[in-house]
């Protein structure tokens, strides 16, 4: 007796099913993704051999505030609260240098305008160094 030879088909492995679950977990992670956003900038500083700095270089302007709205200059205090006397106080301190630094140290409890006062006559004399000191907190 003659048997048939049963003809075997090829086995074919189906891929477009895998193709999907892939495309399918490749969007999932895309849409699900946050990126972490960071503005830190790595910065390596020169080096430079420290100069002695002249008295020129080291003169600036003081300005503290006092709690009751008192201006002193260098130490010197002004007769009052204006504006206009505390330009004038500036100027002959500056003798006419704008390119001074100014420090500015004011008092927790002082006026917010006191310390504006001397930001606004400082920009009217062209002065474009100025700083405001502050105390570190060391309670932490």
């Amino acid at each position: 007796m003659k048997f048939r030879r049963q003809k075997i088909e090829e086995i074919q492995i189906n891929l477009t099913p895998l193709i999907d679950v892939v495309f399918l977990l490749l969007i999932f992670f895309m849409v699900t993704t946050t990126f972490k956003q960071t503005n830190e900038l790595t910065v390596d500083l020169p080096t430079a051999e420290a100069a002695k700095i002249s008295a020129a270089q080291q003169k600036q302007i003081d300005i503290l505030i006092t709690a009751e709205g008192q201006y002193s200059l260098n130490g010197q205090t002004l007769i009052n609260q204006e504006a206009e006397t505390l330009k004038q106080g500036i100027l002959e301190i500056s003798e006419g240098d704008s390119s001074l630094p100014i420090i500015i140290s004011a008092d927790a409890k002082a006026a917010y305008e006191l310390i504006l006062k001397v930001y606004d006559a400082a920009a009217q004399l062209g002065f474009a160094k100025l700083a405001h000191t502050t105390t570190q907190d060391i309670s932490e």
